[in-house]
């Protein structure tokens, strides 16, 4: 991911709950799903009819159409150029992926995201306009090689190559130590943006008082350079 990605999610109307998703692969799929529980409305399209009827009998989208996404005629006509956001998720057909994204931007819609099968699929999704390109099975692989090898890192968002918001288990060495006492800046070059409160259902705290005690097992989310994060002692 990197620093475009930031742009996009800074872009997103919070309001906005609208979303057409093209697509109904495994990726698909998921986004459809995970959406409708979160209460989103949720168009789902396919060329397949099949996999249409299968994601309605399911009910993981509220509505769902058949169609073919390179003809910008039939985009238009289901209402999809309408939404703010659209998700191409045709990862592995490179040629639809590419046509269906240039023609969900020309048609006006201001944010897409697209699914990417490689580097070269990804840099001609940027060529025709995605505002951000995802590498699911890539990031998912990342992300499990990083819980299995460091598991008292929680979460990770990267905002370039070198550098990335993590969520990780407060080590023992910070137990009831504050912000201020620990340094962080000064010894490792990290910021400190949110820690967690157990005593308030594990909730987060954005911009922690600097006098605020850590507790083992808590998390605390930091934002630096990787090989500053890979310092601390976790």
């Amino acid at each position: 991911m990197n620093l475009s990605s930031l742009g996009f999610f800074r872009n997103l109307n919070k309001t906005n709950q609208q979303f057409a998703v093209i697509g109904l692969g495994r990726f698909g799929r998921s986004v459809c799903s995970t959406l409708h529980k979160l209460g989103h409305e949720v168009l789902a399209t396919d060329i397949d009819e099949k996999r249409v009827s299968q994601a309605l009998t399911e009910e993981i989208t509220g509505h769902a159409l058949q169609l073919d996404s390179t003809e910008p005629a039939a985009l238009k006509e289901a209402g999809i150029l309408e939404f703010d956001t659209v998700i191409v998720a045709i990862g592995n057909y490179i040629q639809e992926s590419i046509i269906t994204t240039l023609n969900v931007k020309e048609g006006g819609v201001p944010h897409v995201v697209a699914k990417a099968s490689s580097e070269v699929h990804c840099k001609l999704l940027r060529k025709v306009g995605a505002d951000r390109v995802v590498f699911p099975e890539h990031e998912a692989g990342c992300a499990l090689a990083q819980r299995l090898t460091k598991p008292a890192i929680l979460d990770t968002f990267d905002l370039d190559p070198e550098n990335s918001i993590v969520e990780i288990t407060i080590p023992k060495e910070f137990d009831g130590k504050t912000v201020a006492e620990l340094q962080l800046r000064n010894r490792y070059g990290l910021n400190v943006i949110a820690i967690s409160n157990n005593s308030n259902g594990g909730k987060f705290i954005i911009n922690p008082d600097p006098n605020k005690r850590l507790s083992k097992g808590s998390a605390m989310v930091v934002i630096g350079h990787n090989k500053d994060i890979d310092r601390l002692p976790i």
